[in-house]
């Protein structure tokens, strides 16, 4: 039987994970179009201007999704989650607060004018508002992640009577764990952005449209790609070193390592035994979790077994989910690199990809979207039991709901997100395929010429 607590937690999870899909397209695709129309700016190949028109029709279905879910993952601060505000609503409102009168701001301004302003205003005001509305979407992430961050490994406050408040500022904005954790999403998101245009051109591509506008979008996708998952791969690195200094437990679920010690075996494959406290059917290389982690063999690595209490109280997150998402999340980014790498190769050899990367970067299309979800549960599920770490647990900042309220919402909730995800998907297949078979995708950006500087 489900308890209120845990649908309160999957609804807010079910909430999360598909407002979280349109953010991480928006924050990369907004300085993927600029490139393109610096591009166009640079060399007046309206090729350039042609990908632009495209992608940037993309860009406001996915800013549309995005701001509609994100109110609606809002309102649960308040219907499922009362005690999140009332214990750390003194540093989480006033950030909230920002990101809303710095990024949103800034992006609704500048969004007609980069959606609508083509012959209404110059090509360099126009290139100005891209500029903007990518800047906006990048500091709307700044500021969230530095809430996330802040939950995770709190700074900068002080409890008084049971509730928080802001001591330095400057510490709560850059706590221990934000640039890493702010990094690797914005790379995430770079990533998500590559292989979409990647998938997307690709299937034009293999429906015979080859035109300069998909090859351009291709070429600058894969080698975007390219270049950079082994940033990201650095970047994890140094995540993972940061989260094994402050939040031991999650890095010991991450591993499945039950006890503390040096020479911690990479666990490849396995099925956690939270009763047994031990995996079963392990599959590992000798010494590999030390050696990534602490850089030495017989580097000692956080274990499982150290928090538990005296009393059998579980202080560590669920196992089994954090180890399965780490090693999605990690065996996608490996897809990611291989294929990038060869069709980048390929690409810049014989300039096409040929047929089967072709076809592999279609079924690559939304990997970005898997992997992000991946990583993001990791990150989640792995901070628990606490929802602040050290301040608020989870159990005790959730409402008292029915359950027959809680699951009629969340059925809903995923009913109406499983809709609204086919019918995304759909148009953009749609808009793919008119392009192919030549058709115009009519607009009021699509008729209008370029205008002079």
């Amino acid at each position: 039987m489900l308890d209120a607590l845990l649908l309160a937690r999957i609804q807010f999870a079910a909430n999360i994970s598909f407002h979280i899909l349109f953010p991480t397209i928006t924050i990369a695709l907004g300085w993927f179009l600029l490139f393109l129309k610096l591009r166009y700016n640079r060399t007046q190949d309206m090729a350039w201007m042609d990908a632009y028109r495209f992608w940037v029709k993309v860009f406001a279905l996915s800013f549309g999704l995005g701001v509609v879910s994100g109110i609606t993952m809002s309102f649960q601060f308040g219907t499922n989650w009362p005690g999140f505000m009332e214990r750390v609503g003194n540093i989480a409102g006033p950030l909230l607060a920002y990101e809303v009168l710095t990024a949103f701001f800034l992006e609704a301004i500048f969004l007609g004018i980069m959606l609508f302003g083509f012959g209404r205003v110059s090509n360099r005001a126009h290139t100005l508002a891209t500029f903007f509305v990518a800047f906006g979407t990048t500091l709307s992430a700044f500021w969230i992640l530095v809430l996330n961050s802040w939950m995770h490994t709190p700074a900068g406050y002080e409890m008084r009577d049971g509730v928080a408040y802001a001591t330095d500022w400057m510490a709560i904005i850059f706590n221990p764990s934000m640039p890493y954790r702010l990094v690797h999403m914005l790379l995430a998101s770079g990533l998500t952005v590559a292989f979409l245009v990647a998938g997307i051109s690709a299937l034009r591509w293999l429906w015979n449209d080859r035109g300069p506008d998909v090859m351009k979008a291709m070429r600058a996708s894969v080698f975007m790609a390219a270049g950079l998952i082994p940033l990201q791969i650095l970047a994890g690195d140094l995540h993972g070193l940061n989260t094994m200094e402050h939040q031991p437990a999650k890095i010991a679920a991450m591993e499945g390592n039950w006890d503390t010690g040096g020479n911690v075996p990479l666990v490849l494959f396995a099925l956690p035994n939270e009763e047994t406290r031990q995996n079963d059917f392990e599959i590992a290389i000798p010494n590999g979790a030390s050696l990534i982690l602490t850089h030495s063999l017989d580097g000692e690595v956080p274990g499982l077994n150290d928090f538990v209490t005296e009393d059998g109280e579980i202080l560590h997150p669920p196992v089994a989910p954090v180890f399965f998402a780490f090693r999605v999340m990690v065996g996608i980014g490996m897809a990611m690199l291989a294929l990038s790498w060869l069709t980048a190769y390929q690409l810049k050899r014989h300039g096409q990809p040929g047929v089967w990367p072709a076809r592999a970067l279609v079924v690559m299309t939304f990997s970005g979207w898997v992997a992000t979800l991946a990583g993001w549960y990791v990150t989640e599920i792995g901070r628990q039991p606490w929802l602040v770490t050290g301040v608020l647990d989870t159990a005790s900042a959730a409402a008292d709901h029915p359950v027959p309220i809680l699951g009629l919402s969340l059925a809903l909730y995923l009913s109406i997100y499983a809709v609204l995800l086919v019918a995304y998907i759909s148009v953009i297949l749609y808009m793919a395929r008119t392009k192919a078979q030549g058709g115009r995708l009519k607009t009021p950006l699509t008729d209008v010429p370029v205008p002079a500087e």
